[in-house]
């Protein structure tokens, strides 16, 4: 015998499950409407480097975890440091893409999302021109054998 409660008289209607879905949209434009707003009236995204270290590039949408400040990322040579620029760009991307998922006629939104797409995409080339691939669709993957195995790899230097 088993303590689960039984459930075989258990009804529920379509309007309650649809009441709890139409909460969720309330609750979804609520959030859309007031970002909207607030994004009139100042900047509310972090740049780049600041989004990726508290995860979030809303300001809005950030809370710290107890009170903790983000544990600032200090690079300890070039290579490091562009590495660090190219993550802080592509979790930029990803997260304004999210937003965009749901506002996709945000033109300033859109914009600075293709700025930061040309950013990462320079800076990417740069790289992998200095250091060698990073991705498996890296342009300099052209040459075989694969170019990784000509490169030191980063505990070697």
């Amino acid at each position: 015998m088993n303590n689960y409660p039984e459930f075989k008289n258990f009804n529920y209607s379509n309007s309650f499950i649809d009441n709890i879905f139409e909460n969720d949209i309330d609750n979804m434009n609520m959030f859309n409407k007031n970002y909207q707003l607030n994004k009139q009236e100042n900047n509310n995204l972090y740049d780049p480097y600041n989004g990726l270290i508290r995860g979030n590039l809303f300001k809005e949408l950030y809370v710290p975890y107890k009170n903790k400040e983000p544990y600032d990322i200090k690079p300890m040579n070039e290579q490091a440091k562009m590495l660090t620029d190219i993550d802080a760009l592509c979790f930029s991307l990803v997260d304004l893409n999210l937003y965009l998922d749901i506002n996709p006629d945000d033109r300033e939104m859109i914009n600075l999302f293709n700025q930061y797409r040309m950013k990462y995409s320079k800076l990417l080339s740069e790289y992998e021109g200095r250091f060698g691939p990073i991705t498996l669709n890296s342009n300099s993957l052209n040459s075989y054998p694969w170019a990784w195995n000509d490169m030191p790899w980063p505990w070697d230097n």
